[in-house]
């Protein structure tokens, strides 16, 4: 007979092991001039620009304005601080990025966190966000050959996903009367495939929200000639007719009992087939490809609205389709690295000030990745985000021993031994490259 008594295992045990990992840190100054001036140059100015907005809204000029919030909120997510409480000290002790030193109470910054507007910290990532794009293409670092080709052809290349958030460990309001720790939300982002910086970021109290309800504003949001990724999870005949119609081309995987009917088959051998189908039905009844690879014994089966082979080649569709897991990297990088596992307070305005701010510091550190590649001439996906974060620590301390390199010079003269350059595993190739192998024929 079950025990009817046992106890279930604790769905915020991951989230419980991360605060206490944290809480057991020193606090470590890595903000080095170089990051302070990135977010001195580019973001202040943007957060100054919503200060009509702060006061339009009725919101008093105390201590706590919304420069300082902001300057609060970035040195958090990067310094990696623990708790509210923790804040406060540092502020009261030492400058903070633009600020000085304040006095401000614990229980004074808990308030401005569940106060704030959230919205004022939105606005300035999403004027952040194209700024940044335009820094990634000034610059010059090697691509791989499937991402250069389709930038070459597509006006942008986006990967749409969503991903849910942790669990609220401290719960405030209505929430304290729940038995279980309930998630903080959901988020769905579009990345742009080269860069692996956002383009636009969406944000969902409700964490049982299924990645089809975002699909209105992703369709809103794409522009003609544009090349969007996303799983099978956002299968959508409807969405895929608009898409269509706005004159975007998609990629996606198709489900095991996709219904179709077949109008022209295009390439058919042992491994390999690429054939023109009919699915949907009424209005969304429409004319898509369907490319199927047979890996070892598995058929992998691709979808694209793009029916030309000479337009969009199989080679590069499957390639490119395997690129939609950098998304899945950047939400780790934004859970696990940079902190948004565990979340300083309960209450949603202050979850959304946490998420908002942990997008700008993300987009500022792959910045600084991003120029690491350009020095040293390497795909930027050979480059280790997670090893660039933690170098900062030493450049610091090569600072103070005197050294005069500029951060980025330095962390690309010590790629080796800081482990910045990601190990090429043995036998290790790209999809792209196996092609001809997996084929027999390069199409």
């Amino acid at each position: 007979m079950k025990n009817t008594d046992k106890k279930s295992k604790s769905t915020v045990r991951h989230t419980r092991a991360i605060q206490a990992d944290r809480q057991k840190r020193p606090l470590v100054d890595n903000l080095t001039a170089e990051v302070e001036a990135l977010f001195y140059s580019l973001v202040r100015p943007l957060t100054l620009s919503q200060c009509d907005l702060f006061r339009q809204m009725g919101l008093r000029e105390r201590t706590l304005t919304l420069p300082v919030m902001m300057a609060l909120l970035l040195s958090a997510v990067w310094r990696q601080i623990a708790a509210v409480s923790e804040l406060a000290r540092l502020i009261r002790d030492e400058a903070v990025l633009w600020e000085d030193p304040k006095q401000v109470s614990q229980q004074g910054l808990s308030d401005r966190f569940n106060t704030l507007p959230a919205i004022l910290i939105l606005n300035v990532l999403n004027l952040l966000l194209p700024l940044m794009q335009q820094r990634w293409q000034e610059r010059q670092r090697p691509l791989p050959p499937e991402i250069a080709w389709a930038q070459s052809r597509f006006a942008a290349c986006l990967i749409a996903d969503g991903s849910t958030l942790d669990a609220l460990i401290r719960k405030v309001g209505m929430l304290r009367d729940l038995e279980s720790h309930p998630l903080a939300g959901k988020m769905t982002a579009l990345l742009h495939l080269g860069s692996q910086l956002p383009d636009k970021i969406w944000f969902d109290a409700k964490a049982t929200s299924h990645d089809q309800s975002f699909w209105q504003v992703i369709v809103a949001h794409i522009q003609a000639g544009s090349l969007l990724l996303f799983d099978l999870g956002y299968t959508n005949f409807t969405c895929f007719r608009q898409l269509t119609e706005k004159g975007a081309t998609f990629i996606t995987r198709a489900k095991r009992n996709l219904k179709y009917e077949v109008a022209q088959v295009l390439v058919k051998t042992p491994v390999f087939r690429d054939t023109i189908v009919w699915i949907g039905t009424g209005d969304d009844r429409q004319q898509v490809r369907l490319v199927e690879v047979l890996y070892g014994n598995t058929w992998r089966r691709f979808l694209t609205n793009e029916l030309d082979p000479e337009r969009l080649p199989a080679r590069y569709l499957v390639a490119l389709y395997y690129r939609r897991w950098t998304i899945e990297r950047a939400y780790a990088t934004i859970k696990r690295l940079l902190g948004l596992a565990y979340f300083w307070c309960g209450s949603q305005n202050a979850v959304e000030l946490q998420l908002w701010s942990t997008w700008i510091v993300y987009t500022v550190l792959i910045d600084l990745c991003d120029e690491v590649a350009g020095l040293l001439k390497l795909p930027f996906e050979r480059i280790s985000v997670e090893m660039v974060f933690r170098s900062t620590y030493y450049y610091t301390k090569a600072v103070e021993r005197g050294d005069t390199r500029f951060m980025p010079e330095y962390l690309a003269d010590r790629s080796t031994d800081l482990g910045i350059v990601k190990r090429k595993r043995k036998n290790e190739t790209s999809v792209f490259e196996l092609w001809p192998l997996t084929i027999a024929s390069n199409p």
